[in-house]
């Protein structure tokens, strides 16, 4: 697996996780931890594909929407795994519970943490539509009333702007966090391990360590095409009303994730000078999200990788 090969265009795609990285190749996922001993270790995620459970979502649109959903639930699952192994479950609590914790516990046990993950869920959702679309809705109604119905015509690039400057502002926020900042690093490791094997290199440390750091197919690129795309489907979108607007803006959605998917697997595909315009915007946002990895770090997601690389070579693309 790990020797050298003709330089390709891999299908296998990453994502980093609590102190691990999470591969997945067109058989296998794998989840790959570095453990509280140092050592590595390493699961098999079991997860059937949307797209292999209804090949419908194989068409073009619906595959962006699919993919998505995937990712957010593997993501999820890969998660837990990796706080589990990394050890940030093996925290004991028993000392601070109070007298309430422990009659919840006694009668509800695990219905309240569902219960309590659920609420969560719920609010997360609440303060994500609210900033990302109400928000900045309003307060472009707010502006119109000072500079006039012939600023109408901005309406929906001033909410981009906005939406786009909320998006930076809670990664930089977020990235003051000693964990993310961890996670960050190995979003690193991720990437300039895929570029190694793209590039036809045995997977080694100093191989990996001399790849870039931004790809385009990532995750951070497909979130600000979103924003991008949210600005064009935003143009034909008539109503003022912020309410209505994103009700309607939410029913969107699903055709800008299919846009955005679109876009960012051409870009990934293809090298010119249409694609690199494309993949700029979100080039430029990985340096907020991707940093530059140790060793260690590659080590777990070379691990990783090796796991998912498939015999016959089906996860090589063809422009």
């Amino acid at each position: 697996m790990t020797q050298q090969h003709e330089p390709c265009i891999t299908s296998i795609g990453g994502q980093a996780l609590i102190e691990g990285i999470l591969m997945r190749g067109p058989k296998r996922i794998e989840v790959s931890v570095r453990t509280p001993d140092n050592s590595i270790d390493s699961e098999e995620l079991s997860y059937v594909s949307l797209w292999d459970r209804y090949p419908i979502l194989r068409l073009p649109l619906l595959r962006g929407v699919a993919a998505f959903l995937d990712s957010m639930i593997m993501s999820s699952k890969a998660l837990n795994v990796s706080s589990e192994k990394s050890g940030m479950t093996d925290i004991d609590v028993e000392d601070s519970e109070s007298k309430l914790d422990r009659w919840l516990d006694k009668h509800c046990g695990d219905k309240l943490g569902s219960l309590i993950t659920a609420i969560g869920a719920v609010i997360g959702i609440v303060v994500a539509v609210a900033l990302f679309f109400f928000v900045p809705a309003a307060l472009f109604n707010l502006y119109l009333k000072f500079a006039g119905p012939s600023a109408a015509m901005w309406r929906s690039p001033f909410e981009g702007v906005l939406r786009l400057i909320i998006f930076i502002v809670y990664i930089g926020l977020i990235s003051f966090q000693p964990d993310v900042k961890r996670m960050f690093r190995y979003h690193g490791a991720e990437h300039k391990t895929i570029f190694c094997y793209e590039a036809g290199l045995p997977l080694t440390v100093e191989n990996v360590r001399k790849q870039g750091r931004f790809h385009p197919r990532c995750g951070t690129s497909f979130m600000v095409l979103m924003i991008l795309v949210g600005v064009l489907v935003g143009l034909f979108i008539p109503f003022s009303n912020p309410f209505i607007r994103t009700f309607v803006k939410l029913l969107c959605i699903p055709i800008v994730m299919g846009i955005g998917y679109e876009l960012i697997r051409y870009c990934g595909r293809h090298e010119n000078h249409l694609t690199r315009l494309i993949a700029a915007p979100g080039l430029w946002m990985q340096r907020l999200t991707v940093k530059e990895p140790d060793d260690s770090m590659i080590e777990v997601a070379i691990t990783s990788m090796k796991k998912v690389i498939p015999e016959n070579g089906e996860d090589r693309i063809v422009p």
